[in-house]
């Protein structure tokens, strides 16, 4: 079995330590967190700590915080040339301090503490400084998710930034729209339909291809009719900004 220590008490860290619980393949023999009782729902007590002096040897450890926290959690360790790797989709390796061995364990998903995560059909990014750690982190990796992939930190990067615009941006048109449909008295859910059906195209055609709607028609009364309509300068200013993006898109097709 592979030993691990968690270190971390977010949304992330309670969701590793779920499914490694229900692995037959990972022992969860510590975790660490500043405030006990923030790790007490998933861990018992006995296995949370609070003091970098108490951690226990592993095979493998996993910096589960904030990408500014990271390099400072990992000159907190007191050991070295053991292995250490941090959850990060945007930080690189080297963030990790060179006294120990580095590596990445990156899902790539949005996790909320209170709902529910299948680990299964999660993309896991890995990376490793060695081959014999990036055996380690694949098969942690594949203990939990059946998506395993090897990148740098250049590629998760990259693939960091597009999760931002295809995941925290769009849920921030939802935000828009319902707030929309809220100040007109209208039921958001008559808008789910139509966001699942667009989720649904882009697994039978490209994205760019499954775009619709009066930007990619130039459609110009629809566009400036609904600038009239948009009495908020921001929601204005990002329709004029979207509308004006898909039509130099659309120039290219």
């Amino acid at each position: 079995m592979i030993k691990v220590v968690i270190i971390g008490s977010g949304n992330v860290a309670h969701h590793l330590i779920k499914a490694f619980s229900e692995s037959s393949e990972i022992e969860i023999i510590q975790a660490f967190a500043r405030n006990k009782a923030a790790l007490s729902n998933v861990l018992e007590s006995h296995q949370i700590i609070s003091d970098f002096r108490e951690l226990k040897k592993a095979d493998l450890y996993i910096i589960a915080v904030s990408d500014d926290a990271i390099n400072w959690v990992s000159e907190q360790l007191l050991f070295t040339d053991r292995l250490v790797v941090h959850t990060s989709g945007s930080a690189a390796i080297a963030e990790i301090n060179s006294k120990n061995r580095r590596g990445v364990f990156y899902p790539v998903q949005s996790v909320s503490k209170n709902k529910s995560v299948d680990f299964k059909s999660i993309p896991i990014g890995i990376e490793a400084e060695n081959d014999s750690d990036l055996k380690t982190i694949e098969m942690l990796a594949n203990s939990i998710s059946e998506k395993v992939f090897q990148m740098d930190s250049s590629q998760r990067k990259a693939l960091h930034v597009a999760a931002v615009f295809v995941n925290n941006f769009v849920n921030y048109m939802y935000q828009i729209g319902s707030e929309i449909c809220t100040e007109n008295r209208i039921s958001f859910d008559i808008l789910k339909p139509l966001i699942e059906e667009t989720v649904k195209k882009i697994d039978a055609i490209s994205p760019k291809e499954a775009q619709t709607g009066p930007a990619i028609r130039n459609d110009k009364n629809t566009i400036n009719a609904h600038l009239e309509f948009l009495l908020d300068e921001n929601k204005k200013n990002i329709y004029k900004i979207l509308t004006q993006s898909i039509q130099e898109n659309g120039k290219k097709l």
